[in-house]
């Protein structure tokens, strides 16, 4: 049997800030995440997932500091997932499900290379 590998899910998507979701559509989108996550997780494929802030800083390569976050190519981080998956193929399929496809967003799936001490 292939040992399974782990891929991390990068979600990005394009944000309104001048726009604020009702409660109803909040609920909405809360369980469209929770089923999808859920659904990995009954799998037993779900390693880690997180959703980012829009509050954050950014540091260059000369040391500066600048306030805010990253918005290119008017897209931004929203999220990661890390999941269990026998191929590249098995974690997109999984990825074809995630709500934030329903909002024009994206999902990147990458392999991760675990780092050296």
């Amino acid at each position: 049997m292939k040992a399974e590998l782990k891929f991390m899910m990068v979600f990005r998507f394009t944000p309104n800030f001048k726009y604020q979701p009702t409660e109803a559509e909040m609920v909405q989108m809360q369980e469209q995440w929770g089923g999808f996550i859920g659904n990995i997780a009954i799998q037993e494929k779900l390693i880690s997932t997180y959703q980012l802030g829009f509050e954050g800083k950014q540091i260059a390569a000369d040391l500066s500091v600048s306030e805010g976050i990253l918005i290119s190519e008017n897209k931004t981080l929203g999220g990661n997932m890390v999941v269990k998956a026998n191929s590249l193929e098995e974690a997109t399929t999984m990825a074809k499900d995630c709500p934030i496809l329903k909002m024009g967003g994206t999902v990147e799936i990458r392999t991760i290379t675990p780092m050296e001490n």
